[in-house]
């Protein structure tokens, strides 16, 4: 019960167990109303559980697989109340725990590979361990630190989400937690732990292992400027990350999550913005990131060979869809290709922009834009590609796009023929039989026609090039114009553009 005044309320049911000479944990965790008692500080139950035998008890339902035909309260309830009784986060009880060193043994002893590791088991572990890092930092890193072959069995079960969690406390993604114990950090950074995560994502390696360890190593950016996101973005790791990426074209997952980390490296704020529901690539408001450029220098050595990967004429797959065939799709690892150009970009290193425009990188990714038109993931990229290009003030850069790379005379092709077309040179085969669909990205060439036109009222270059293309000119006055008029929302009426409610007048 929540209160209990002496004399006016009878005994509870956990306090008549406790006053039997015979009282045992199993007849406490049988009654309902143990963890109630627990977080209202039971005096004498808390004096019961904290000694060292009912410990070990509490700690061998988290760690050790019920016996074979245990009952169901073994098997269930009494795991889920001992993990419940040590997250009420009771001092003497964890106290207790991390000054045994006995305990804190069999706590850990989860983690030996013979071990079945049932989700169950390792959810409540994680949590009792997470528990102890809140609330015990000091005493719970120093038993770490003395067995320190912990870290290497924690990146083992990293396939684990639970034990991707414990990890990414470990590492210190709550700041506060470390907020007074920044050695602890400088510690982890001594150790081999970013080694063996990187390594995590090896091409050798399940898919479930990369996902997690590329978040765990996310976590670690957040951190910077901490020791373990110095030692992350230097040119060695960067350079074991893209080795990682490439060493087999096949594995797709070590491609797509060490471009992740890569990513996250250029731009730490970026996936925390995406995590709270952000719009990444609102470039006009978005201030430029600025990252180590050892960091950017470290990425593009590799950078010829993922482009590469960019090519989609010897890849056969075939993706049925409902407005026809891609042959073959995107893919995960393309679109994420262009996402890390996107956010290279985006630093503004003149060394990043040479090699790309060296590389044909930009007309490689200007040609995917118009060659799949539905993916609109892929048109986001491209063009913050393209507002990166024209906010650069390169004069290579600019002239590149607008002569190489032929922007212009593409956007003006694409909004004369707003049809998908059946050319067996393209990847896309629309369904026989039917009208062929309208292409997707007619709302972005829109956007990329407007960017151009802003900056180049402030862009001599661009303003040269825009005037100099008469079909440009005709286009922008009548099309683009009236395409504008009618969808500013802000002239809108009862859902539709005003000028269209005048028209049915």
């Amino acid at each position: 019960m929540f209160w209990r005044m002496t004399g006016f309320s009878p005994p509870s049911a956990v306090d008549s167990i406790l006053d039997k000479e015979t009282c045992t944990v199993e007849d406490l965790f049988a009654e309902e109303e143990i963890i109630q008692e627990c977080k209202t500080i039971n005096n004498r139950l808390i004096n019961f559980l904290r000694g060292k035998e009912q410990m070990q008890q509490m700690l061998c339902y988290i760690v050790q697989e019920p016996p074979e035909g245990a009952e169901s309260k073994r098997a269930f309830r009494f795991p889920f109340i001992a993990c419940e009784i040590f997250s009420c986060e009771i001092d003497i009880i964890l106290k207790t725990l991390v000054e045994e060193e006995e305990l804190m043994n069999l706590l850990f002893s989860f983690l030996e590979s013979d071990r079945l590791h049932r989700t169950l088991l390792v959810g409540y572990f994680s949590k009792v361990l997470i528990c102890l890092l809140l609330r015990k930092t000091v005493a719970t890193i120093r038993y770490i630190q003395a067995h320190q072959e912990i870290l290497a069995k924690l990146v083992n079960l990293i396939g684990i989400p639970s034990i991707m969690e414990v990890l990414i406390r470990l590492v210190g993604a709550d700041n506060h937690m470390y907020a007074y114990h920044v050695d602890a950090l400088q510690w982890l950074a001594d150790t081999n732990l970013l080694e063996m995560l990187v390594d995590a994502l090896s091409s050798t390696i399940c898919p479930a292992v990369h996902q997690n360890a590329a978040e765990t190593l996310c976590a670690i950016t957040h951190l910077a400027p901490s020791a373990l996101a110095l030692k992350l973005s230097s040119p060695s790791f960067v350079e074991r990350l893209f080795c990682n990426a490439l060493e087999n074209p096949q594995s797709k997952s070590t491609l797509v999550h060490s471009l992740s980390v890569c990513i996250s490296l250029l731009d730490p704020k970026r996936s925390t913005l995406a995590a709270a529901g952000g719009a990444w690539g609102n470039h006009i408001s978005e201030p430029v990131i600025t990252p180590n450029p050892e960091t950017v220098d470290g990425m593009l050595h590799g950078l010829g060979k993922m482009l590469e990967l960019l090519n989609v004429s010897s890849d056969a797959n075939v993706l049925p869809t409902t407005y026809g065939e891609l042959r073959p799709p995107l893919g995960m690892h393309r679109l994420k290709i262009v996402e890390f150009i996107a956010v290279l970009l985006k630093s503004g290193s003149e060394v990043a922009w040479q090699e790309l425009v060296r590389l044909g990188a930009l007309q490689t990714i200007i040609k995917l834009f118009f060659e799949y038109p539905f993916n609109n993931s892929l048109h986001h990229y491209v063009e913050c590609i393209i507002s990166s290009c024209l906010e650069s003030n390169s004069n290579t850069v600019i002239d590149h796009l607008f002569q190489e790379c032929d922007l212009l005379g593409k956007l003006l092709v694409a909004d004369e023929k707003p049809f998908v077309i059946n050319d067996p040179s393209k990847p896309i085969a629309p369904t026989c039989g039917k009208l062929p669909p309208r292409t997707g990205n007619m709302g972005h060439i829109t956007r990329i026609a407007n960017r151009l036109c802003h900056i180049g009222n402030s862009n001599i270059q661009i303003q040269a090039y825009l005037q100099g293309n008469s079909n440009w000119n005709v286009w922008q006055m009548t099309t683009l114009q009236s395409r504008n008029t009618v969808q500013n929302v802000l002239q809108w009426q009862c859902g539709m553009s005003s000028l269209m409610t005048s028209l049915q007048k």
